[in-house]
This record gives structure tokens, sequence and C-alpha cells, in this order.
């Protein structure tokens, strides 16, 4: 299986991408990991929210491939342990999904079809965090998850 994670607009803070690059090193020894970076929508400012949340979602949607399992990252979600994240990854990979996909959606949250379209909704914290921290957040659990589910020392209970 092979987890991807999809975001609109690049990450501007070069420490957050530095973790997020030696999180994507680490993972490579457990499973094949990737973010598709979506270009940020123009003239924002003549949009409504709900359009901007159209247009990022269209570009969701179209970086889909059929078969794709699509779990948004919503505040709205289930939350779960680290542990319990790992199980879940793990139940998903038993399952035989080709593609394991994880949306951050942009300013707004997700368009209607977005939502109509995720099979699940996951949440990392009741929290509020920016939508680049979170990439570098999600990224990091998805390794502590691998090493959890091989036992080894990474995570501490």
């Amino acid at each position: 299986m092979e987890i991807s994670l999809i975001v609109i607009g690049k990450t501007n803070a070069r420490y957050l991408q530095e973790g997020i690059d030696e999180y994507i090193k680490r993972l490579k020894h457990y499973i094949p990991y990737s973010i598709t970076v979506l270009p940020d929508i123009k003239n924002t400012k003549k949009l409504t929210e709900e359009q901007q949340k159209e247009a990022e979602g269209k570009l969701m949607l179209d970086a889909l491939k059929p078969g794709d399992c699509l779990v948004l990252l919503d505040e709205r979600g289930k939350e779960f342990t680290s542990v319990a994240f790992a199980d879940y990854l793990q139940r998903k990979m038993n399952a035989g999904l080709r593609r394991l996909v994880f949306v951050i959606g942009g300013p707004y949250g997700f368009s209607q079809s977005v939502y109509d379209r995720a099979d699940e909704k996951i949440s990392l914290s009741k929290m509020t965090f920016s939508h680049e921290m979170i990439r570098l957040f999600f990224t990091e659990q998805v390794y502590r998850a691998m090493t959890i589910q091989r036992g080894e020392p990474y995570h501490h209970q």
C-alpha cells in the first residue's frame, strides 16, 4: 500500500519543510509515502469562501486515482491515539488497498463534493494548527505508526 498526502500550496517555512523531509526519508524504510502539492488558488480575493473551496475541491478530486481510499483530515473527524492510528493503518494495509490518500483542506475546509467523495474523516486534534504544521505532524504520525507496528523503540507508552 502507498500512503499519499494531498495539500494545497507549498510549505513556505523552511524549518517545517526540513522536518517533513526528514520524516519522509525515514518512512522510505517502511512504506511508500508521498506528498502531492496542489497549486494555491489565484485571485482568492475575488472569490467567496464557497468558490474557493469548490476550486480547491476540483484540484483535490482531480488528483485522485480510481480505487483510492480518501481520508479527510478534518476537525470533525475521528480522533486516535498514536497506537490506535498505527492499528488503523495496519487494518488499511490488511484490506489490500493500493493507495490510501489523506487530504488537508484549504483555509476554509473542504467543498461538499470532496466530503461526498471521502471514505472517512479523521482529526489530528481538537485544536487548530496551520496547514503547514499539519503536514509535519501528520507525516511524523505516519512514521510513528510504522515504528509502533514493528515494535521499534521510537514510541514510548
